[in-house]
């Protein structure tokens, strides 16, 4: 048996289908119980067509994408164009076609995936996307699969690469955050607009698909707060230090007793954590349950033969499955109302660095600002005072959102007060 697959794009994720298919064709024939055949490729134009032919690709290259939608040959359709339009408008028409999906898109799934699975359960298809989250480390399938028996009360994950690739020389090598982004552009890893990183927004998206999985709640990507790493300064880097803590971009899903809370934000991590050693642009996820316990699943985020791994993968269960006659069944079984935690019940320490007058006093009157909103303090430090400035660190302990607003929006009335940063802490 023949299994015919189509691919929208032919970029660099999708390029390194061809050579796992190659290289890898015994085991994955096996498994799959099929031979795979690319069938078709879309490409933007003539004129990509005709360098891809000229560099030796030998495939049916199409520059319309109608050409793979009407071949009622193909079967599985793999979406690895990006972006949400026209990635969106394919991926419905290959359902309704009658075809089977697999994309990697995180931006997609992450904003229009609802309504997408909705669709493919309506036509009996199968709509996959383990390479969106995390790129080779087949965290979704392990949460939908591995784990289904397990309660998963937290969810703790260093989601971006390019984030953690420049905290990664902030801390080591001592660089600014202007230094760290500049190479991570040089290196390719960063855009020349590098938002979706840096603020936290591609992890966002990540955490909104996570959620589905470990908590079985769809959220959207308005419900994940989220902060970026571009206030972080050398002065954070080497007060975390000197604390015993790492700082890393998290993303942090967590179920409350009032339901599920989502999170993305610079976070002091203990030393002694395993996310605090996941380095440069490797990602890992951090999952806490009350069967297994914790659990870390570590690996590339992102990269050519990782994804295109996680994206082979998906054609093959597919392919399994059309075999099988059972290829209807969700990627994602676990559904249940989604609940958003309230603010009083989303609890965490916090690390506050304020820039003050140096006068007596001063800390007395910050005190009480905390002290206002029943958060104690765990530790108080000043550092070096510059032309009557001083620079305070305060560390509390647990307090929950609603208090933090309250706490943030003190401090920042206080006229002679700088808040330079505040970022949460997670507990040893």
């Amino acid at each position: 048996m023949t299994i015919k697959i189509g691919l929208f794009g032919f970029g660099t994720v999708a390029s390194g289908i061809p050579f796992l298919l190659t290289e890898n064709q015994e085991k994955i024939t096996a498994a799959s119980g099929s031979q795979l055949e690319i069938a078709k490729v879309l490409v933007k134009d003539e004129e990509e067509k005709a360098r891809l032919l000229a560099a030796g690709n030998d495939y049916n290259f199409v520059t319309n994408v109608e050409d793979i939608l009407a071949d009622d040959s193909i079967s599985i359709v793999v979406e690895l164009m990006g972006r949400i339009e026209p990635a969106r408008t394919f991926i419905r028409k290959a359902l309704e076609s009658g075809k089977n999906v697999v994309t990697a898109n995180k931006d997609l799934i992450a904003t229009h995936g609802a309504e997408l699975i909705d669709l493919a359960a309506e036509k009996g298809l199968a709509l996959y996307y383990e390479a969106a989250v995390a790129g080779g480390i087949p965290i979704l399938r392990t949460l939908a699969n591995s784990l289904t028996s397990d309660k998963i009360t937290r969810i703790l994950g260093v989601l971006n690469g390019t984030s953690n690739f420049m905290l990664t020389k902030m801390v080591e090598e001592g660089w600014s955050y202007e230094e760290a982004l500049k190479t991570a552009q040089e290196l390719g890893y960063a855009e020349s607009d590098p938002t979706n990183d840096v603020e936290g927004i591609d992890a966002a998206y990540k955490a909104v698909i996570l959620s589905q999985f470990g908590f079985g709640m769809t959220i959207t990507l308005d419900d994940v707060t989220h902060q970026g790493i571009s206030t972080i300064t050398a002065e954070d880097v080497a007060l975390a230090q000197q604390l015993g803590y790492v700082i890393k971009l998290v993303g942090d899903i967590r179920e409350t007793p009032s339901g599920i809370a989502a999170q993305v934000s610079p976070t002091f991590l203990p030393k002694s954590h395993p996310l605090a050693n996941v380095n440069d642009v490797m990602n890992a996820v951090f999952v806490e349950s009350i069967g297994v316990g914790e659990s870390m699943y570590y690996g590339p985020g992102a990269g050519q033969k990782p994804t295109a791994a996680s994206v082979t993968a998906d054609i093959i269960r597919i392919a399994r499955r059309i075999k099988e006659g059972n290829v209807g069944k969700g990627f994602n079984e676990f559904h249940r109302p989604t609940q958003l935690a309230r603010p009083e019940d989303v609890i965490s320490p916090y690390y506050f660095a304020l820039e003050t007058p140096d006068q007596q006093g001063k800390l007395i009157e910050l005190a009480e600002i905390f002290n206002a909103q029943s958060v104690s303090l765990a530790q108080v430090i000043q550092q070096q005072s510059v032309e009557g400035k001083a620079r305070l660190v305060i560390v509390t302990h647990a307090l929950n959102q609603e208090q933090l607003q309250h706490v943030v929006s003190d401090l920042n009335q206080k006229a002679d007060v700088q808040l330079l940063n505040y970022f949460k802490v997670l507990e040893g």
